[in-house]
């Protein structure tokens, strides 16, 4: 059985894919790059991740389609990112480098907002919520979130995002530097998968 996912990030395909264990196929959703984008105008992760399956689902009769809303919370940030973490720096007109990326641009943002706060102070989660819809409606939904703390500089070069930057003190690693089978047993985005796979399985498989 193949689900379908609604996204183009080769780093989100490739945890889910991971975190099937071979159970289902992960694809991306065929068409993806000519479909024009939903606006994703909620202010909950749960909400933008349901918009989002189901206005996907539509595109893919009889399917199954996966789509997630996730980001970081930063508590000094009174929750920051958030919805917006993907836009964090766009949203601010911060620019940064010439040659930086989004992600880098996005974690140069964070990091300068964050300048005055004390390490210790520094908590933050990667919150997911993962929904799946056939046809344009609503299947299930998996929730997943992982505790941790922003770095002042990034480690590791395994991950995307805020990886580099969010550490896991029980680990004594950042996102960025566990493996992809590691990072799943840790991520907000394996658990979040993991609680939806359970009820999606029976139907499946």
């Amino acid at each position: 059985m193949t689900l379908y996912v609604a996204t183009t990030n080769l780093g989100k395909l490739r945890d889910f894919a991971a975190a099937a264990h071979n159970r289902i196929i992960i694809e991306p959703l065929p068409g993806l790059q000519q479909i024009v984008p939903p606006l994703e105008d909620e202010p909950t992760f749960e909400g933008n991740a349901r918009l989002k399956a189901i206005y996907y689902s539509q595109h893919a009769p009889g399917q199954i389609v996966l789509a997630d809303d996730s980001g970081l919370e930063v508590d000094a940030l009174q929750g920051a990112p958030g919805v917006r973490s993907a836009r964090y720096a766009d949203d601010h007109a911060y620019i940064g480098p010439p040659t930086a990326s989004i992600d880098e641009r996005n974690n140069l943002f964070l990091l300068s907002e964050l300048k005055a706060t004390l390490n210790n102070n520094r908590d933050a989660r990667y919150h997911c919520v993962l929904a799946a819809a056939r046809d344009g409606k609503i299947l299930y939904t998996g929730t997943g979130t992982v505790e941790g703390k922003i770095l002042s500089a990034p480690q590791g070069t395994h991950g995307f995002g805020y990886d580099p930057l969010f550490y896991l003190p029980d680990q004594n690693k950042t996102m960025a530097e566990l493996d992809v089978e590691t990072k799943l047993a840790f991520s907000h985005r394996g658990r979040a998968f993991a609680e939806l796979l359970e009820h999606l399985l029976p139907i499946v498989t």
